[in-house]
C-alpha cells in the first residue's frame, strides 16, 4: 500500500477526538468481497432448505383437503351412476349451493328400493350418512386421509384443528431451535429442526385417527419454519449490507417458491395421500449434510467470543472471491472486537430495555399480522370455486416475482413506505374477495393480495433480523415467527367461519391488513443500516430517527456507503 493510500485510510478513520476508528464486522466482510463466488454459492446451497421449508408449511394442504362436493356413502347402489346415486339416495337442499344434502340420506332398504322400482319422496326419513361418504374426484384427484377418515360434516373442523396443532408445535419448536441457534450455532439448529419434520412426516403414514394424526402434525410444525429459517439467518449474517437484501430475498423468491409451486404437481404424481407424507418429509434426512457443505456464521461465532473462528471463516471468503484482506485490517478488527465489552444477553435483557422492548414487540405484532393473512389466504383456495390444483399453483406462482421485485426495490424504498403500502393494497384486494362475482375473478383478487402480503412478510422477516443485536437475533426471530404461529393456530377457524358467511373470513383479513399498515409506523427503517451487533447498537439504531421518518436520512446514506469506501482504499492496495 502507498504512502499516500495509507495516509487516506487513516484519516478516513479518525474520530473527532483523534483516536483511531475500529474496524466492525460488516467493514471486514466487505472487505472480503461483498459478492462473489463464495456469496453465490452460499446462495444456492440454501435451496434444498427453502424446499422443505415449503414442503412442510403446505404438505397438509394435499394431505387432508377434501373436496365440498361429497354426499352419503350407499354400499348397495354402487352399480348405479353417481347421478342415479344421488337422485334415489340423497335428499335435496336448496340452501346448498349443489342442491342435496351432503351430510344426510334417505333410510330405506335400498335392495327393496331396487328390486321394487319405488322413488323416494321428501316424506322418507333422513338420518345423517351411515357408511362413510362419496367425493368428486374430479375437483380432488386422490384419496387424502380426510376422505378416508370422514372430516366432513359433524368433523369438518379437524382439518383446521390438526393444522393449528402443527402451529402449536412451531411454537414449542420455535423457542427450542431459537435456543439451539444461539447455543450451539445456525447449522446444528437448521438439522435438528429438518430431522425433526423427517421423522414426523414419515410417522404420519402410519396413523389409524384423528388424534394420531395430529400429534404427527404437532412434530412436524416443530419443523416449521426453522427448517428453512436457520440457513436464512445465516446467509444474512454472510451478507454484506449493500447486497443483503437482494440476496436473502432472491432465495426466497427463487427456491421457496419453486417448493410451493411443485408441490401441487408432486402430490398428484404420488395419487395417495401416505406417498406425499413421504415424497414430502424423506428428502428433509439430506439436511444431515449441511454442516459438511454450509459453514457456520461467523457473527454468531463472534458472539461466543471466538474471534479466530470467525477471521478464519472471512479469509475463506477473500480466498475464494479472490481477495486478499490486509494484516492490518486484520488486525484492527481483532483489537476491536477484543475491545469491545463481552456480554452473554438473552431476550429477557433485551426486555429490560424500554426502547427495544418497544420496538421488539411491534415487529412481533406486524409478524403476526402478516402470517395470519398469508395463512388464511391459502386456506380459503377451496373456496374460490376454481380448479384447486391450478388455483394453488398461481396463487404461489405469486411469491416469485413479488420477492423479485422486493429484492430490487427494498432498499430504496425502506422497509416502512413498503410495509404500509403492500398492507394497504392486500387489505383492499381482501375486502374484494368475497363480494366480486367468484371463480377467475375472485382468483385474480386472491392472486393480488397473496402477492402483497408475500412482500410484507419478507420484509417483516427482515426487518425483525435487522433490528435486533447479534448475540439475541437467533433468539429474537423465532419469538417473532413465535408470534406469527400462534395467529396461524387461529387463521384455519378464520377460514373455518366461510360455514356461517361467505364474506367473513375475507372481510376479517383485510381488516388486519390495515392493522398491520398502521403499525409499521412505529419501527425504526434500517435499510441499508449496519445490523446492530450490541444491545446499546440496536437502540443507537432506533434513536437515530423519528417516530414517523418514511426515508433514511443523509447519516444512514452515509454509513452504506462506508463499506464500499473501505474496500476500494484497500483493493488499491
Amino acid at each position: 500500500m502507498s504512502v499516500k493510500q495509507k495516509n487516506v485510510n487513516e484519516n478516513d478513520r479518525k474520530e473527532e477526538n483523534g483516536k483511531t476508528q475500529g474496524v466492525d464486522y460488516d467493514e471486514f466482510l466487505s472487505a472480503a468481497g461483498e459478492i462473489g463466488k463464495y456469496q453465490v454459492f452460499l446462495f444456492f446451497a440454501t435451496f434444498p432448505f427453502y424446499v422443505f421449508g415449503a414442503f412442510s408449511y403446505f404438505s397438509q394442504v394435499f394431505l387432508t383437503e377434501t373436496t365440498p362436493n361429497h354426499w352419503c356413502l350407499i354400499p348397495d347402489l354402487q352399480n348405479l351412476s353417481i347421478i342415479e346415486r344421488r337422485s334415489l339416495a340423497i335428499p335435496s337442499d336448496n340452501d346448498s349451493s349443489f342442491g342435496y344434502s351432503r351430510c344426510q340420506q334417505y333410510e330405506a332398504n335400498w335392495s327393496e328400493v331396487l328390486s321394487t322400482g319405488i322413488t323416494p319422496n321428501a316424506t322418507w326419513n333422513k338420518v345423517p350418512c351411515q357408511n362413510g361418504w362419496e367425493f368428486n374426484k374430479t375437483e380432488f384427484a386422490y384419496p387424502t386421509i380426510g376422505m378416508e377418515m370422514g372430516w366432513v360434516c359433524d368433523n369438518d373442523s379437524n382439518q383446521a384443528t390438526a393444522q393449528s396443532f402443527f402451529f402449536v408445535g412451531s411454537i414449542v419448536g420455535g423457542f427450542l431451535i431459537g435456543w439451539v441457534a444461539d447455543r450451539f450455532g445456525r447449522i446444528p439448529a437448521a438439522v435438528c429442526s429438518n430431522m425433526i419434520g423427517a421423522i414426523a412426516g414419515t410417522a404420519s403414514i402410519f396413523v389409524n385417527n384423528f388424534v394420531e394424526f395430529t400429534i404427527c402434525r404437532f412434530f412436524m410444525g416443530m419443523s416449521y419454519d426453522n427448517c428453512m429459517m436457520m440457513t436464512y439467518l445465516l446467509v444474512l449474517e454472510y451478507s454484506a449490507p449493500k447486497y443483503r437484501t437482494r440476496i436473502t430475498n432472491l432465495s426466497f423468491a427463487a427456491f421457496f417458491t419453486t417448493g410451493a409451486v411443485v408441490l401441487p404437481w408432486i402430490s398428484l404424481a404420488c395419487g395417495y395421500w401416505k406417498i406425499v407424507a413421504l415424497a414430502t418429509s424423506v428428502p428433509m434426512v439430506l439436511s444431515l449434510l449441511a454442516p459438511f457443505i454450509i459453514p457456520e456464521s461467523p457473527r454468531w461465532l463472534l458472539s461466543k467470543g471466538r474471534i479466530d473462528d470467525a477471521v478464519e471463516k472471512v479469509l475463506n471468503i477473500a480466498r475464494v472471491n479472490k481477495k486478499v484482506i490486509p494484516e492490518s485490517l486484520i488486525d484492527n478488527f481483532k483489537q476491536t472486537t477484543l475491545s469491545t465489552p463481552k456480554t452473554t444477553n438473552n431476550v429477557f435483557d433485551l426486555l429490560k430495555r424500554p426502547l427495544l422492548r418497544r420496538v421488539f414487540i411491534c415487529v412481533c405484532l406486524e409478524y403476526t399480522f402478516c402470517m395470519l393473512i398469508l395463512d388464511a389466504l391459502i386456506r380459503t383456495i377451496g373456496q374460490l370455486q376454481f380448479d384447486f390444483y391450478v388455483s394453488f399453483s398461481v396463487i404461489s406462482l405469486t411469491e416469485f416475482p413479488s420477492l423479485v421485485i422486493l429484492s430490487f426495490v427494498l432498499d430504496y424504498t425502506g422497509r416502512k413506505p413498503m410495509m404500509i403500502t403492500v398492507l394497504t393494497l392486500c387489505a383492499i384486494f381482501s375486502f374484494l374477495i368475497p363480494f366480486v362475482s367468484g371463480g377467475l375473478t375472485s382468483m385474480l383478487c386472491a392472486v393480488v393480495a397473496r402477492f402483497m402480503v408475500n412482500m410484507a412478510c419478507n420484509t417483516v422477516m427482515q426487518w425483525a433480523a435487522e433490528v435486533l443485536p447479534t448475540s439475541v437475533r437467533g433468539s429474537g426471530t423465532s419469538i417473532a415467527h413465535i408470534c406469527g404461529y400462534i395467529a396461524t393456530v387461529i387463521s384455519p377457524f378464520v377460514a373455518y367461519l366461510e360455514v356461517y358467511k361467505s364474506w367473513l373470513p375475507m372481510v376479517i383479513v383485510g381488516s388486519i391488513g390495515a392493522a398491520g399498515a398502521l403499525l409499521s409506523i412505529t419501527l425504526p427503517e434500517t435499510a441499508k443500516r449496519d445490523m446492530p451487533q450490541t444491545f446499546d447498537d440496536a437502540e443507537d439504531l432506533i434513536r437515530s430517527q423519528g417516530f414517523f421518518d418514511m426515508l433514511r436520512s443523509k447519516k444512514q446514506v452515509v454509513d452504506a456507503n462506508k463499506h464500499a469506501h473501505v474496500n476500494e482504499s484497500f483493493e488499491l492496495n
